[in-house]
């Protein structure tokens, strides 16, 4: 019997060992935008059993998880954000066996999964919603409703707030006889967390996909959830749009508010009580909001690793190495102890990063995603250098674009970023056996495709692999100290440092012309140092010799740079 008894306590043990608490402090998550990532049935929509059928692309990049945009049953005016069933599947997607099988087979391949949850809206086809215009207990006031302002006998909506994608955010509903508030569209009314049943509900929600093997979220507009009970109008600014555009007002009573962080820190214990009860690794959850530092904090305070959106919000293509320097200076000084910083480099709603800063410079931003300690958050199609597809009025169907209507929806429309993916240069870029796509391909797929960069000698696919290859293997970048030096206004150097191990250093060149500096006396780096990788379009080879005392850097040329004895990470 004591016997009996040692054995579990030795087997307890091991299991607890097995259980990870921070399996995302340098991970490397890719974001899929399942109805644009592979179409296994021939009907133009991406959907699960393609995610399947290419799960082992995703590892041979060396991600550690996957992160899916909504899945859900939805009637898609928002492409799966505006939620008809939380707890179950898009038939455009599949099913939830379908799920099952996406959950093992990423299991499998050591890959984490990661949902998007939807929590400030629903669909206005989803059950709660009817039942709350009619009223039925104990969904009355699940959403969040008001009555008419009457000005001179004509009914106005109560405020002056404005949908994230245009027009008042008000709807009137004749059967109810009020006004629901929508800050994105029509179809998505708000819901009203004020109300103790919408908590429970949503928390239900998280537990059942958890209970399907999801081991984090993503929470979507999160700042978005509460609205000041006050109903004041939001103030005007001086940005030249018009009236109805969102951005003509200072949302200071329908974002940010101070009830948020109670309820995140609700759902971060509730998924820490899972993990405790049913001893499975920790649960991560990294939440949305554009927001500025100090806000940002509170997302880190409320048990959350909020994003970090300074290479889409506050750095472009014409950005100096001065600007980036002082932000991500400033990004790590902010940085809470204890938490863990991550760089994102793209998504849905942003055009894509080959567009927003160029090839030369996207390599740059993907080396410091890379480089820099955390981790990092890719947007599927970024490791083969995909761009934005110009999309014309008639083959819009972004809501937020189709709303600004034919003048203005290139300005709104998040189209461009989400075209198929262009797996190599058959039908549809081999991401459909259909012609007709639910978005057109982009028609630089015959030479723009991964088939064809697995091929050539230098490629995005290849060098984005040479980076989390050493991010993976190397312990200075697991582990180690960040340097970030400015050597002058047009060159940035981040030096990673662990003692015992060689640097790694990642040099950087903004300028558009050849400069030459002296990084062995700047940075403190050996003089003789190799080049691990460099931007695709640098015409630099990989495995090169340098001297770094006279280190010479091509224009719009970055490279990480490493001792030749640690070149055992570089990819053949």
């Amino acid at each position: 019997m004591l016997r009996l008894t040692f054995l579990y306590v030795i087997l307890a043990a091991i299991h607890v060992q097995a259980v990870s608490d921070d399996w995302w402090k340098d991970a490397i998550i890719y974001q899929i935008y399942p109805r644009s990532f592979k179409d296994s049935n021939g009907d133009g929509i991406g959907d699960l059993e393609g995610i399947t059928s290419k799960l082992q692309h995703v590892k041979d990049i060396g991600a550690n998880a996957i992160w899916l945009s909504p899945i859900y049953t939805s009637p898609q005016q928002d492409f799966g954000y505006d939620i008809a069933n939380f707890t179950d599947v898009d038939p455009d997607y599949g099913s939830l066996l379908d799920f099952d099988r996406l959950v093992s087979k990423a299991k499998s391949l050591g890959l984490k999964v990661i949902l998007d949850f939807v929590p400030n809206h629903s669909s206005d086809q989803h059950p709660w919603f009817k039942k709350s215009i009619q009223r039925i207990e104990p969904y009355e006031d699940f959403y969040i409703w008001q009555d008419a302002k009457i000005v001179n006998g004509v009914r106005q909506p109560p405020n002056n707030w404005l949908s994230a994608f245009s027009g008042s955010a008000w709807e009137w509903n004749d059967e109810r006889g009020q006004y629901y508030f929508h800050q994105f569209a029509i179809g998505q009314p708000d819901l009203n967390y004020r109300n103790k049943n919408v908590c429970k509900a949503m928390s239900n929600v998280l537990t059942f996909w958890m209970d399907k093997g999801v081991d984090g979220y993503r929470i979507d507009a999160i700042n978005h959830m509460f609205e000041d009970e006050r109903l004041l109008d939001e103030p005007r600014n001086d940005n030249n749009v018009p009236d109805d555009d969102y951005d003509s007002l200072d949302h200071i009573y329908t974002t940010d508010q101070n009830e948020t962080y109670q309820v995140l820190k609700s759902w971060r214990k509730l998924l820490d009580d899972y993990v405790n009860i049913h001893q499975t690794d920790a649960k991560f959850i990294v939440t949305e909001a554009y927001v500025d530092r100090k806000l940002t904090l509170h997302y880190f305070e409320a048990g959350s690793n909020p994003f970090n959106f300074m290479f889409i919000s506050s750095l472009n293509e014409a950005s100096s190495a001065v600007n980036f320097k002082r932000e991500i200076d400033n990004w790590m000084e902010n940085l809470p102890n204890g938490k863990v910083s991550n760089w994102v480099t793209g998504n849905h709603d942003q055009h894509r990063l080959a567009s927003r800063y160029g090839s030369k410079k996207s390599d740059m931003v993907i080396m410091l995603a890379m480089v820099l300690p955390g981790i990092s958050v890719v947007y599927n199609g970024d490791e083969i250098g995909m761009v934005n597809k110009h999309l014309s009025w008639e083959e819009t169907v972004d809501i937020s674009g189709c709303n600004a209507g034919p003048e203005r929806y290139f300005l709104k429309s998040r189209d461009p970023e989400r075209t198929p993916f262009q797996w190599d240069n058959t039908t549809s870029a081999g991401f459909s056996t259909s012609q007709v796509t639910w978005l057109p391909v982009h028609e630089n797929y015959k030479i723009l495709n991964l088939a064809a960069q697995k091929i050539a000698p230098v490629s995005s696919y290849k060098f984005f692999k040479a980076l989390t290859t050493l991010k993976r293997n190397n312990p200075v970048l697991r582990k180690g100290s960040v340097d970030v030096s400015l050597i002058n206004k047009n060159v940035l150097g981040v030096i990673r440092r662990l003692r015992a191990s060689s640097p790694v250093a990642l040099m950087m060149n903004m300028a558009e012309t050849e400069v030459v500096v002296d990084a062995n006396s700047l940075l403190k780096i050996p003089r003789e140092m190799t080049v691990y990788t460099s931007n695709v379009e640098s015409n630099i080879d990989v495995g090169t010799f340098v001297d770094t005392k006279r280190l010479r850097l091509p224009a719009s040329t970055s490279v990480v740079l490493i001792v030749s004895e640690f070149y055992r990470y570089t990819l053949s």
